[in-house]
């Protein structure tokens, strides 16, 4: 939740992927064999089901992860203290940073990832959208940021292209370059609990970070099922079962957007334009990289419903939904054989 810690996961890890000294737990542990966490943490409930393992087994494995989230949310957040802040502020000023183990890996993904997108997913925009208000823990209010300043960003091309990897130092000859993982850090933070539970031997389970989830194995006899919002209101369009290691991600322009005049502008933003995206809703991928399926679906919504197909390809997902403002439904014929509508879409468009 999308353009993806586009500060969809920051807020939503970004508020990609939100109060640090706050991430409180609470534990449940039921008679069936079920054991759920909740953690307060990327501004968003994350909740870890686990069914038929040892409870100390279980318990210890989401201690790990609730730490691994800490450590997340202070050096990957975009706007608040922490290792990519200072990573941010050495490219504002010409100089090399030396990367940590931790964060080094999400700059090579970062590049990685704008380059499978074709530049529609580019996370060295973050200035472009700290213009906009999208870096700040509530919904930005008032006039919208004045045009000039978006085309003077976006006029310095920022780009991961202009990133620079030797070793562990980053750098950049592009000052204008700020990056923000908002738009997949949600993801790599849903694998890396996944792997977390792997490794504890954990065969049966799934971590949903606010409607964004991974799972592994199934729920007792039948598979774990996801719902797929319906972006016009708070129901749900359709569900889908998800098989031992797959991961579901939507990016929305529902939930986190300002208005002014009565236009909603959409937290996702098109690299090229610096303009939130117009006429696409949500964005849904499944795929078994979480990472990589929270990155496509701020892509495919960057793309429209004109372009969205290439992209598709070029990322290499199959199992895509978009959703545009007039209610149709597009999918691929991959998506389509998987999922069941709850509600009949007003329009529905599947891509040859």
């Amino acid at each position: 939740m999308t353009s993806s810690m586009t500060s969809n996961v920051l807020r939503t890890l970004l508020l990609l992927l939100l109060l640090l000294p706050a991430l409180a737990a609470c534990r449940q542990e039921t008679e069936s064999g079920i054991i759920s966490r909740k953690l307060d943490v990327f501004g968003t409930i994350v909740e870890i089901t686990i069914r038929d393992a040892d409870p100390r087994t279980a318990n210890r494995a989401i201690d790990m992860i609730r730490a691994d989230f800490a450590r997340m949310h202070r050096d990957w957040h975009a706007w608040k203290p922490g290792e990519l802040t200072r990573l941010n502020a050495a490219l504002a000023e010409g100089r090399p940073f030396q990367a940590s183990p931790f964060l080094l890996p999400l700059v090579r993904r970062a590049k990685t990832l704008r380059e499978m997108s074709d530049g529609l997913f580019d996370p060295a925009i973050g200035a472009i959208i700290g213009a906009w208000g999208f870096h700040a823990d509530e919904l930005p209010k008032g006039t919208r940021p004045p045009l000039d300043r978006i085309r003077r960003l976006v006029a310095l091309r920022p780009s991961m292209v202009d990133v620079r990897i030797e070793g562990n130092t980053v750098s950049s000859r592009n000052r204008a370059v700020q990056l923000d993982f908002g738009g997949f850090a949600k993801g790599e933070a849903v694998d890396r609990a996944i792997r977390r539970l792997r490794e504890a031997g954990i065969r049966n389970a799934i971590v949903n970070a606010g409607g964004d989830l991974k799972v592994i194995g199934s729920h007792g006899d039948r598979p774990w099922r996801a719902g797929i919002r319906d972006p016009k209101d708070w129901g749900i369009i359709a569900t889908v079962d998800l098989a031992s290691g797959e991961a579901l991600f939507t990016s929305g322009n529902y939930e986190r957007y300002r208005e002014y005049e009565g236009i909603r502008y959409a937290h996702i933003i098109d690299p090229r334009t610096g303009m939130p995206v117009e006429h696409i809703v949500s964005a849904t991928v499944l795929h078994t990289d979480g990472a990589l399926a929270d990155a496509a679906a701020t892509a495919l919504a960057v793309a429209g419903p004109h372009d969205w197909t290439g992209i598709a390809r070029r990322m290499g997902v199959r199992l895509v939904m978009l959703v545009d403002d007039a209610g149709t439904v597009y999918l691929t014929p991959d998506m389509r054989r998987r999922i069941v509508f709850v509600k009949k879409p007003e329009r529905l468009v599947v891509a040859k």
